[in-house]
């Protein structure tokens, strides 16, 4: 895409567009097996120990494994029967048409309270794309409320890796009417090997689980995943450095004369009336950032990668010099 729209920008192209941690987590050797056999029961649930541990949820049976959280989004949508679906946005599009492809009508609410009526409530905690967080205790209201209804509320969690722990709702999955979404691939940096959680009441982990069948996640997923997600010391460190680089890339930012509104370490979130020119100018010196038709003054970017830093300061340079 990025080369029909800017074919004579330099390349290689520097991708900002996405929230993927570019400092990966190190990939472990694999064994042969892990490719050779389907993966078996044990593993299956090792995996699915680490990561309650991990991410907070009561146990192994409040969590169900998938191949990245993308899928979950229609299976949990369809946990309660077709209704009222209502999403806190602006946020990720993925969710509305999920819940559209359960069968809900979809409507986007722009304030928490316009949730309460809703079959279906979907929030992102934190917000993708401008890294806005809703309380604990605002959720749990929330959620009370729609139990009283027979409402399920969805937590979208994929960046709560870089976020607030005492905010998840993974601890409370057992209230029964609580789904949390956690995204692998995001904060390890591995997008491309499609691992993802839902931590629910075991009863709702069950049906997911039982509705993406026996082998969902491939074996060298599970064996990269019990890995990464038990190595507390890279994680640790790895969120410091993803602190560090955003208030490094905030530095660069500015110097586009643009507004830092939001974001988390893995993304931040510019505002500029000058938005759909700068983004036609940074796509010209082979920068890639994201933009928003609803929201025509935003552009988001990811971190850039070690390698990059260089790079960019100089075609910053030259989006600069271009709009003097």
């Amino acid at each position: 895409m990025a080369r029909r729209l800017f074919p004579g920008a330099p390349q290689p192209f520097i991708d900002l567009s996405t929230g993927i941690n570019p400092y990966p987590y190190p990939l472990p050797p694999i064994p042969s097996g892990a490719f050779a056999r389907l993966p078996d029961a044990e593993a299956q649930m090792r995996l699915a120990e680490i990561a309650a541990r991990t991410y907070g949820a009561p146990s192994a049976a409040h969590v169900a494994l998938a191949p990245g959280s993308q899928i979950l989004l229609p299976l949990v949508a369809g946990l309660v029967p077709a209704g009222r679906a209502t999403i806190l946005g602006p946020t990720y599009s993925e969710h509305a048409r999920a819940a559209g492809l359960a069968g809900h009508e979809v409507t986007e609410a722009g304030d928490i309270e316009q949730l309460r009526h809703a079959d279906l409530a979907v929030i992102a905690n934190p917000n993708n794309p401008d890294g806005r967080i809703i309380a604990k205790d605002r959720l749990l209201a929330l959620a009370q409320e729609l139990k009283n209804r027979a409402g399920l509320l969805v937590i979208d969690e994929a960046f709560m890796d870089v976020g607030p722990p005492e905010d998840s709702l993974a601890g409370e999955t057992d209230r029964g009417n609580i789904v949390v979404l956690r995204s692998f691939g995001k904060f390890f940096g591995l997008a491309g090997l499609r691992l993802g959680f839902a931590l629910a009441a075991p009863r709702l982990a069950a049906t997911l689980n039982a509705s993406l069948g026996p082998w969902a996640v491939s074996g060298p997923a599970i064996a990269i995943g019990e890995r990464a997600l038990a190595d507390t010391a890279w994680m640790d460190a790895t969120r410091d450095r993803l602190a560090t680089a955003a208030e490094k890339f905030d530095r660069m930012l500015v110097e586009l004369d643009v507004e830092i509104v939001g974001g988390t370490s893995l993304f931040r979130l510019a505002r500029t009336s000058c938005a759909e020119e700068l983004f036609g100018r940074l796509g010209n010196a082979g920068i890639v950032a994201r933009a928003f038709r609803e929201q025509p003054a935003w552009l988001r970017f990811g971190l850039p990668s070690e390698a990059d830093w260089d790079c960019l300061r100089s075609r910053f340079g030259t989006v600069r010099s271009g709009s003097s």
